[in-house]
Order: C-alpha cells, then sequence, then structure tokens
C-alpha cells in the first residue's frame, strides 16, 4: 500500500469515528413505540407508579436515596430517549462525584437547598448553592456531585435525562469498590497501598 493510499484510508477512518462519536446517543426508532413481542398493550404499559412512595413520604430516608424511572425500571421508555430520577437528600448527606456517560441532567430542586457543582475538563469547578425551585444542568459525561449541606433539613430534587438509560458512574465506588489493583490506584492518587486498603475497607459489603 502506498504511502498517499494509507493516508486517505487513514483520513476516511478517522471522519468515520468522528462522526460515530458525534452521532452517539439512544438511537432513533422507526416505529411510535417498542413494545414487548406477543403482549397486548394499553395504558398500564406507558404508566409507571414507582414514585408514589413519594405522595405523603413525612420522614426521609436514613440516607442518600435514588428512585429512577429508567428504561429498566419503566420500559416504554425504551427508544423515546428521556427518563427521570427522584433523589432523596437527608440532612448532611451527599450525592458522590459520578458522570452519565449518556446524557445531560437537568436537575429540579423541589424541597431544601442543595449546594452542586461540576468540573469540565479543563477541571475548572463550576458550583452554585440552589434554592427550592431552582434548577442547574450537569453537562453529559462531566463529573458533577449534590451535597445537602443543611444540618437539619432534608432536600429532594427531581433529575430528567436526555436518554432512557443515562448510566452512572460512581467515581468511589468505581474506583475503591472494583478489582482495580491497590498498587495502580497507590500510584494514581499519589499514596501508599495501605491508605487505599482503608480507603477500599469504606465499601466492603
Amino acid at each position: 500500500m502506498s504511502s498517499s493510499t494509507f493516508k486517505i484510508l487513514s483520513s476516511i477512518i478517522s471522519v468515520f469515528a468522528i462522526v460515530q462519536i458525534t452521532r452517539a446517543g439512544d438511537p432513533d426508532i422507526l416505529t411510535d413505540f417498542i413494545a414487548p413481542i406477543g403482549l397486548p398493550i394499553d395504558g398500564n404499559f406507558f404508566t409507571f407508579t414507582g414514585f408514589r412512595v413519594l405522595v405523603g413520604q413525612n420522614t426521609p430516608p436514613p440516607e442518600f436515596k435514588v428512585l429512577k424511572a429508567s428504561m429498566i425500571e419503566f420500559p416504554a421508555l425504551f427508544g423515546q430517549s428521556v427518563s427521570y430520577a427522584v433523589l432523596q437528600f437527608p440532612a448532611g448527606s451527599i450525592n458522590p462525584p459520578h458522570t452519565h456517560p449518556r446524557s445531560a441532567e437537568l436537575l429540579f430542586v423541589a424541597q431544601g437547598t442543595l449546594q452542586v457543582g461540576f468540573l469540565d475538563t479543563t477541571n475548572k469547578l463550576f458550583t452554585q448553592k440552589l434554592q427550592t425551585g431552582d434548577m442547574f444542568i450537569f453537562p453529559k459525561g462531566l463529573v458533577h456531585f449534590q451535597h445537602n449541606d443543611d444540618p437539619k433539613i432534608s432536600a429532594l430534587a427531581v433529575s430528567a435525562f436526555g436518554s432512557a438509560n443515562a448510566g452512572t458512574i460512581s467515581l468511589p465506588n468505581t474506583l475503591f469498590n472494583t478489582s482495580i489493583d491497590d498498587t495502580v490506584l497507590a500510584l494514581a492518587f499519589k499514596t501508599n497501598v495501605s491508605i487505599i486498603e482503608t480507603l477500599k475497607q469504606g465499601f466492603a459489603s
């Protein structure tokens, strides 16, 4: 293969890769909706009742809790490029740093206050104290967090996603509750293996 031919093929492959990356996300569907084969479909299929437990709830959970309505919990969302989550924050709790690889997140504070923030790809931190009724956008794929720093009052937020399955990668859990070698983590965090082992113990079930 000549040098010029190789360059042309490389360029074509590169352009194809870029196009695929820019198109990444939920695929378009060619029907009104996607339903299980062989099952009768009525209004129940398009109804999600998993958030009813929140109605009349006066006591917050003992720790941070997420209730999701993604295509896993609500199959009618498959192919619709939308999902929700309700985030419950007892006083002083946190939703640790995490990312959603397939969607941005639009967060609405329905009750209480939240300290939120995200890091861009230059490691610049954008943070804000949100009041009840405020909204905040976390760009797709960027590391972000939410913290109820009020020591007495709980908070409740609703998140909307532009994907039926946005995915969640929790940084602490991914790093310290998986099989990544302790030496690798020690080198990455510029510390020693004993500290990594101590951190991992906090995530042991």
